[in-house]
C-alpha cells in the first residue's frame, strides 16, 4: 500500500529534512501507528505520502504510483484527518462539509444523500447535520472531520494526533470507529500520536522516528520493550508496560503486556499465586 525509502526533502527557505534508517511499508488492511516527538519528521513523512511534498532523494510509493506525480489519481483513495480539524472543515453545516468530497467527484445528488446519511449514521452524529461546524465541541468537530474523510470509502486512512484534546470517553470512542473502519471495511491506517498508552488497541505495527531517522519499528510489545531506544527518542513506554517491566526484573514470574486485558489475567494469576 505505501513504500516510502530514505527520502529528503528542502523546503523553501532551505531547511532540509531527511528520513531515513528503517525503509517505511504499509501493506493493505494494516494499522500503523507512528511515534516520534516533535520535529522528528513525522509530518514530512505524511506530507509526502499525501503528495503534498515531492522528495529531492530516495523514493515514496503510494498503492503503486508516485503521489506527487499522480496526485488526484492517489487521493481519490486517501482519506486525511489533519491535527488542526478547524483547518479542514470548510462547509458551513456539517452536512455540506460531508458532502464536499462526493459533490467535487461530481456524484448526483441522490449518491451524495446517500453517502452522507451513511456516514453520518455510523459515526452518530446524524443529529448536528443541520449545525454550523464552528460551534461544535472539539470532539464533535474531529467527527466531522473524520466523516468527510471516509466518505468516498478509501482504502487508506491518515490521521495525524486523532485523540489530541480528546476527553477518555471520546479517545475511546475513536479508537472503536477506527477499528470498526479496519475491520469491517478493511481500510489501512497510518495514524500519528504522542498518547503511547492508546497505541496497543489501535496498531499492528510501531515505527519509532528520531532526528530524521526510522530507527526502529514491530508490534507494540516488541517495541515498547526497547526502553533505550525509546528513551533515545524522548518517549516513555505506556505505563502498563513500565510497570510490568520493573516487576518482572524484581524477579515475578510475569510476562509484559501491553494492554489492560492482559494486564488483568497477569495480576489475577500472581495473586493466586502468592494466596
Amino acid at each position: 500500500m505505501v513504500e516510502v525509502r530514505c527520502i529528503k526533502h528542502i523546503y523553501p527557505d532551505n531547511t532540509q529534512v531527511a528520513l531515513c534508517g528503517l525503509d517505511f511499508v504499509v501493506h493493505s488492511g494494516e494499522r500503523v501507528v507512528i511515534l516520534g516527538p516533535n520535529g522528528a519528521g513525522k509530518t514530512t513523512l505524511l506530507s509526502h505520502i499525501l503528495g503534498l511534498l515531492a522528495p529531492v532523494e530516495g523514493s515514496v510509493k503510494v498503492m503503486g504510483l508516485q503521489p506527487h506525480k499522480h496526485f488526484r489519481q492517489v487521493r481519490r483513495n486517501i482519506g486525511v484527518v489533519f491535527q488542526n480539524v478547524d483547518e479542514q472543515i470548510i462547509g458551513p453545516t456539517v452536512y455540506d462539509d460531508i458532502a464536499f468530497t462526493p459533490r467535487n467527484e461530481r456524484l448526483g445528488r441522490e449518491e451524495v444523500e446517500r453517502r452522507v446519511m451513511a456516514v453520518a449514521k455510523r459515526i452518530g452524529i446524524q443529529d448536528i447535520l443541520h449545525k454550523i461546524p464552528h460551534y461544535l465541541s472539539g470532539g464533535q468537530k474531529k467527527k466531522v472531520a473524520l466523516a468527510g474523510a471516509i466518505a468516498m470509502s478509501p482504502k487508506l486512512l491518515i490521521l495525524d494526533e486523532p485523540f489530541d484534546g480528546l476527553d477518555p470517553a471520546s479517545k475511546r470512542e475513536m479508537m472503536d470507529l477506527l477499528n470498526q473502519l479496519n475491520r469491517e471495511n478493511g481500510t489501512t491506517l497510518i495514524v500519528t500520536t504522542h498518547d503511547v498508552n492508546l497505541v496497543p488497541y489501535i496498531a499492528d505495527t510501531v515505527y519509532v522516528i528520531y532526528d530524521g531517522k526510522i530507527v526502529t519499528k514491530g508490534s507494540p510489545y516488541e517495541v515498547f520493550i526497547q526502553r533505550d531506544i525509546l528513551e533515545a527518542a524522548h518517549l516513555e513506554p505506556p505505563i502498563l508496560v513500565d510497570l510490568f517491566t520493573h516487576l518482572k526484573e524484581k524477579g515475578y514470574n510475569i510476562t509484559v503486556p501491553t494492554t489492560l486485558e492482559q494486564a488483568k489475567e497477569q495480576l489475577d494469576t500472581l495473586l493466586k499465586s502468592v494466596r
